[in-house]
């Protein structure tokens, strides 16, 4: 067993912690203040394009995308140690790489079940970085943590799909940039319940798609990467060569890619713990209380001890996902992936708790990133499926072991 990273892997952390310490923390403060000074407040600040350059540049692009070298993609285990340094600075890194969801699941899909024509007209310039996408599942009148309960409907008519229902929390689609969406609806309600969905890519431009409000969470409205949209469809119409797959394989689809998509949060909020207990550490050595730094209070050293502990076991759990990925497939890592599904999001919500705790009230304010992470990572308790559900399915594996 070695816990070293290979030749090559050390060869981009490098390269990408480099180019993380010259560009992407000191685009940081430009970042917000494009942000306050842009007339749209869904759409990506000029620096973006000027980081993504720069990293196409230093062969750090689309990286995310396993098992397709052609395009930069990288084995799990290999992207893991980059994605967690993506972490560290959440709204900037992914997307100047190009590793930013949405795209990257939707990326995957059009890889794995787009035809030619699909991957011509929507991978190609998504690979590229020249537009933006969304994924639209979840909705609002349904329990989606099942995600069979869907009530949007998709019906035939000749050679076109009809579209009508309402869906929200669509991430990216209020951008600009963003001009496809990934459809998920019931094409036939009559059939098994793993097989009534279809999935369809529908441009944000076709009539009847009406963008309705931007959605908050935890009052924030995420604008820094595209929103949370709730959209209506109404008569939405659009050629069946928009068919993704297959007829009744929608569900199957969107577990095919969820998988990928669990496991790259997960790294990227490895990456954040790692930097929000770092600031911390900085912030408790400098602080006094009661004539003591902070960084000598018991309470406070028990916090950062315990981060420490914390964030190595999630490494490793990432890591051993990761492998299995890649050595087993998806299906075969099934069990290790509700796993780390369920607890990164929680373990990394304690750790940035006690950091918002160790500022103070500056760890509420705008001026630092914390409360802004906790909201995010919160979020990914029902993002991707809830805590619930993983735990569900994970028990049941579990238990059939013994039956």
């Amino acid at each position: 067993m070695d816990f070293a990273h290979d030749a090559e892997t050390e060869k981009l952390r490098r390269r990408l912690l480099e180019f993380m310490d010259e560009h992407v923390h000191p685009a940081e403060e430009v970042f917000r203040a494009q942000l306050a000074e842009r007339e749209d407040r869904w759409s990506a600040p000029p620096i973006v394009k000027e980081l993504q350059a720069e990293a196409r540049e230093r062969g750090l692009w689309n990286l995310f995308l396993a098992g397709h070298p052609e395009h930069g993609g990288l084995p799990n285990l290999r992207y893991a140690p980059l994605a967690e340094i993506t972490g560290r600075s959440p709204a900037l890194a992914p997307v100047a790489l190009n590793c930013a969801a949405p795209d990257t699941g939707n990326m995957e899909v059009l890889t794995m079940f787009g035809t030619p024509e699909q991957r011509r007209r929507w991978l190609e310039p998504l690979l590229d970085g020249r537009i933006r996408s969304a994924f639209a599942m979840t909705e609002p009148d349904v329990a989606s943590s099942d995600a069979t309960n869907i009530t949007t409907r998709i019906v035939r008519e000749g050679d076109e799909y009809v579209i009508d229902g309402r869906k929200w929390f669509i991430t990216g689609a209020l951008d600009p940039a963003c001009e496809i969406l990934i459809v998920m609806g019931k094409t036939d309600p009559e059939a098994d319940r793993h097989r009534q969905q279809s999935m369809v890519l529908v441009p944000r431009d076709t009539p009847g798609l009406t963008i309705e409000r931007g959605m908050t969470v935890f009052g924030y409205d995420d604008g820094d990467h595209g929103g949370h949209a709730e959209i209506r469809f109404e008569n939405v119409r659009v050629p069946v060569e928009n068919l993704v797959g297959g007829e009744g394989e929608g569900f199957a689809i969107a577990q095919a890619r969820l998988g990928p998509g669990r496991i790259h949060h997960c790294m990227r909020s490895i990456g954040m713990a790692e930097r929000a207990l770092e600031l911390t550490c900085r912030r408790v050595l400098e602080r006094e209380a009661f004539g003591r730094p902070l960084a000598v209070q018991g309470v406070v050293r028990e916090w950062i001890a315990e981060a420490r502990v914390r964030i190595e076991q999630l490494r490793l759990l990432v890591l051993k996902t990761a492998y299995l990925m890649d050595t087993v497939g998806n299906k075969g890592a099934h069990t290790e992936i509700q796993a780390i599904k369920i607890a990164t999001p929680r373990t990394v919500e304690w750790i940035l708790d006690k950091c918002v705790q160790a500022h103070g009230a500056a760890g509420l304010s705008q001026d630092l990133p914390l409360a802004a992470w906790q909201a995010g990572v919160r979020s990914l308790r029902l993002a991707d499926g809830p805590d619930e559900v993983h735990l569900r399915s994970l028990a049941r594996a579990e238990l059939r072991k013994y039956a």
